[in-house]
């Protein structure tokens, strides 16, 4: 690299940094608000919260390193073309191809660490988030009960204890609970104790009624039973009780992407969770090209707008203009591709295209018609 490379890459590469873990880092925080409840009224640990919420920026990072190469490439560029900086290298005779070649240095590094988060960090990070919910919501259910509160641990345990002690003893519990299908059961206690087993947070009921809707049969319709106890006992891990051995689902973004490509037969998964998962993974490799093609996006706006005495702002209105209509075309043609798999090409040449467009334009648009100047301007 020459003087002048290392000069604009030095500006260029900075201030990604600094935008990209800025944004990243006020993504975090708004999204970490969620987690706050659980330290503040639920007794998780500190260390757990910053864990759980940080295996959440690679995603972040993956999905906002496209945007921030570009508009930091663009805003470098017209910085420095009002600055006059471009000016002067023009005059010493250097092509918009050469001045583009520390932005395009700088988009392949960010191509490359985009590559390696959506094919290896992001499902890494992501399976580990979910594991850590998944934990929270079934071993750790017993932090998740709050005195006077209607707590849901999972979709189908809805769990009411009017007191809770210091000591852990439950007083005045209802349980709603239809994790057996069509076969709810509501529970009423007037105290019980949290223990711990091998399966998981156990709640032992004592003098209460257990009162089941069983479903119709051939000889009569839907019966209430009901059952007085001096003493029940009631899992409160989420898993329905039909299948107790099955392990929770992976959704996309758990999964590498071979296999979303290949999923495993044995999943017996529908058709339609395969179409997404196809289109999951091209969208997967075809993405960390669009930081390369915003950044080209902001170069061919930037570099051939030529100069004006006064400054020109058009160049950053075009160029983010041009952005904000290519992420809504790509989340259009996602949500097309996941559909119907025959619009994956359209994956390609949404992140692809721009960049054959961009240099063209770089390249001085050869074959576009020229406006030949008239004899007062000559």
């Amino acid at each position: 690299m020459t003087r002048l490379d290392r000069y604009l890459f030095r500006q260029l590469g900075i201030a990604l940094l600094a935008v990209t873990v800025g944004l990243a880092a006020l993504i975090w925080l708004t999204q970490s608000l969620r987690f706050i409840e659980l330290v503040l009224d639920r007794g998780l640990s500190l260390a757990v919260f910053i864990e759980l919420t940080g295996l959440l920026l690679p995603s972040f990072f993956a999905v906002i390193l496209p945007i921030t190469t570009f508009i930091v490439t663009l805003f470098t560029y017209v910085r420095l073309n009002a600055d006059r900086e471009l000016v002067v290298m023009r005059a010493t005779g250097l092509s918009d191809w050469r001045l583009s070649r520390p932005a395009l240095l700088l988009a392949g590094i960010a191509t490359a660490a985009g590559l390696a988060l959506q094919l290896w960090l992001v499902p890494v990070s992501h399976a580990a988030f979910r594991t850590w919910q998944y934990e929270i919501r079934n071993e750790m259910a017993a932090i998740l009960l709050q005195e006077g509160v209607f707590s849901s641990l999972g979709d189908e345990l809805t769990v009411y204890a009017r007191r809770r002690n210091p000591d852990g003893t439950l007083r005045g519990i209802m349980v709603h609970d239809t994790r057996e299908p069509g076969a709810p059961v509501t529970i009423m206690a007037e105290e019980g104790r949290l223990v711990s087993s091998a399966d998981g947070p156990r709640v032992v009921l004592l003098n209460g009624v257990r009162q089941q809707l069983e479903p119709a049969t051939a000889t009569h319709g839907p019966r209430l039973s009901t059952l007085s106890f001096a003493e029940n006992s009631l899992d409160l891990a989420t898993t329905s009780r039909s299948t107790p051995e099955v392990a929770r689902n992976r959704d996309s973004r758990e999964r590498y992407v071979s296999e979303l490509l290949h999923p495993d037969p044995a999943e017996n998964l529908p058709e339609r969770d395969i179409r997404k998962f196809r289109s999951e993974a091209h969208q997967r490799l075809a993405s960390p090209f669009t930081a390369l093609s915003f950044a080209m996006v902001g170069l061919a706006t930037a570099l051939a707008s030529g100069f004006r005495r006064y400054g020109d702002w058009r160049p950053a209105v075009i160029g983010v203009g041009l952005v904000v209509a290519l992420l809504a075309i790509g989340l259009s043609v996602g949500n097309l591709a996941a559909r119907d798999n025959r619009f994956i090409p359209l994956i390609w040449l949404h992140a692809i295209g721009p960049a054959v467009i961009s240099a063209w334009v770089l390249s001085g648009s050869p074959g576009l018609p020229r406006r030949r100047p008239g004899p007062a301007e000559g």
